[in-house]
C-alpha cells in the first residue's frame, strides 16, 4: 500500500445499548440515518484521501442500511471489548497513513469545517466542546503504534492527554448520540 498523507476514521462499531434494541446509527436525522452524517462529513474535506468506516454490533443491518459512498468498512470481530478494539482495528487498516482523524459515527453535528481545522494540526490534538473534550482526534504513526497496546473502552484518552486543544464550539456542537433522548435534542438543535 503506498503511503497516504491523511487518512479519516470513523468508529461504528458499538452496541449503542442505551439506545435501545434497533441500531441508533440508523436512526433518521434530517432523513438519512447518523451514520451516514459522519462519512458525509469526513467525505466532504478532500484532503481526506482514504476513509474508513469501522463496524461491529449490527454490522449487516448497517451494511445493509448505510450509503458508504466512498469509504471503505471494515468489520471489528471484538468489537464488544470495548473502543479500543474497534480504535486498533481501524488504525490497523490504516498502517502506513502519516496522519489519520478520528470522528465517531454517532456524532452526526460534526461539520467538514470542524474536520477541515485538524488537517494542519499535529498527532495529539483534539476538539473541545465548551472546553469539553470530544472528536476529531489527530493520530500519527507513533500514536497508531501505542494503541496497538489499549484495551477496554477509554480509547485513546489516555494518549492523548497533554496534546493540543482546539475549541470548535463556535463551529459545531459535538454532542454525541447515546440515547433516544439525545437524538430529540439534536433534532431540536438542527430545527
Amino acid at each position: 500500500m503506498s503511503e497516504i498523507e491523511v487518512a479519516g476514521l470513523i468508529l461504528a462499531a458499538g452496541s449503542g445499548s442505551r439506545f435501545g434494541e434497533a441500531p441508533k446509527l440508523l436512526a433518521e436525522l434530517d432523513g438519512a440515518p447518523l451514520l451516514e452524517h459522519a462519512i458525509g462529513a469526513q467525505l466532504a474535506v478532500p484532503a481526506i484521501e482514504r476513509t474508513v468506516v469501522v463496524l461491529g454490533a449490527f454490522a449487516d443491518e448497517l451494511l445493509a442500511g448505510i450509503d458508504f459512498a466512498g469509504c471503505e468498512t471494515v468489520i471489528c470481530p471484538d468489537w464488544d471489548e470495548g473502543q479500543a478494539a474497534s480504535l486498533r482495528c481501524g488504525v490497523a487498516e490504516l498502517a502506513g497513513a502519516r496522519k489519520v482523524i478520528v470522528t465517531l459515527g454517532d456524532e452526526p453535528l460534526i461539520t467538514p469545517q470542524v474536520i477541515a481545522r485538524f488537517l494542519d494540526q499535529p498527532p495529539g490534538a483534539r476538539a473541545t466542546y465548551g472546553g469539553r473534550p470530544g472528536h476529531p482526534v489527530v493520530l500519527g504513526p507513533k500514536l497508531m503504534r501505542q494503541i496497538a497496546g489499549l484495551s477496554g473502552d477509554q480509547g485513546a484518552r489516555e494518549l492523548l492527554r497533554g496534546g493540543r486543544r482546539i475549541e470548535c464550539g463556535h463551529l459545531a456542537v459535538g454532542a454525541d448520540v447515546d440515547t433516544p433522548a439525545d437524538l430529540e435534542a439534536v433534532r431540536a438543535r438542527q430545527g
